[in-house]
């Protein structure tokens, strides 16, 4: 798994959101949320600046290169 992947069930757990709910706010299929979280796909760089959003995170952090 890679940092995007851990990253993104750690803050969607954090955040008390289901599979459902995010892939509902990003308008995707809750399998691809799976996909994501397991790193069996890697998501567009729009995708990434709305689940930064979503998370009222920085897309740094996300992808690893930070650590806040």
């Amino acid at each position: 798994m890679n940092k995007f992947s851990s990253r993104l069930r750690e803050l969607r757990i954090e955040k008390n959101m289901s599979r459902a709910e995010l892939a509902e706010k990003l308008r995707i299929s809750i399998r691809m949320i799976s996909y994501l979280e397991t790193g069996k796909r890697e998501c567009s760089f729009d995708m990434l600046i709305a689940i930064a959003d979503i998370f009222d995170t920085t897309t740094d952090y996300l992808l690893g290169r930070s650590e806040y």
